[in-house]
């Protein structure tokens, strides 16, 4: 089940963000997730962000955070991808917004993967001041 987010929910989409984002991007320092962790605790309620939650457990196990019409990011719990659940919050933002744009670093092959088989097309490439990664700004048109 895919809902609107819940303030209590900011735990569980923390340990998410911070697990996927270590194993999606082991090029990148642990340390910069753990050093910005605190940051994005803050800033997330004030996103538009969805959850999706697992109708056997009621656990949180994926959410999308956007700003207007950019995804800043889909995360979905390790043991569970593969299975359709960030390709279903995709798929719910795109019902209801006619554009959307994201970044994604070039060494994360199996999110450009994704995003391409999703119809998303590479706008852009750019260097992210904050770690030196080269990304990709990509975007889909309904």
């Amino acid at each position: 089940m895919i809902r609107e987010f819940k303030e209590n929910d900011l735990d569980s989409i923390m340990q998410i963000w911070v697990d996927t984002n270590m194993q999606a991007h082991n090029f990148i320092p642990k340390e910069y997730w753990i050093n910005n962790y605190d940051m994005v605790k803050n800033m997330l309620p004030q996103a538009e962000v969805y959850v999706y939650e697992d109708d056997e457990t009621n656990q949180i196990v994926g959410f999308i955070g956007l700003e207007d019409n950019y995804i800043a990011g889909i995360f979905v719990r390790n043991e569970v991808q593969s299975k359709g659940i960030g390709k279903q919050l995709l798929d719910y933002v795109k019902c209801f917004k006619p554009c959307l744009n994201l970044s994604v670093y070039e060494k994360n092959a199996r999110a450009i993967r994704f995003y391409q088989r999703e119809k998303f097309m590479v706008q852009s490439k750019s260097v992210d001041e904050n770690t030196n990664e080269k990304e990709l700004g990509m975007s889909w048109r309904r």
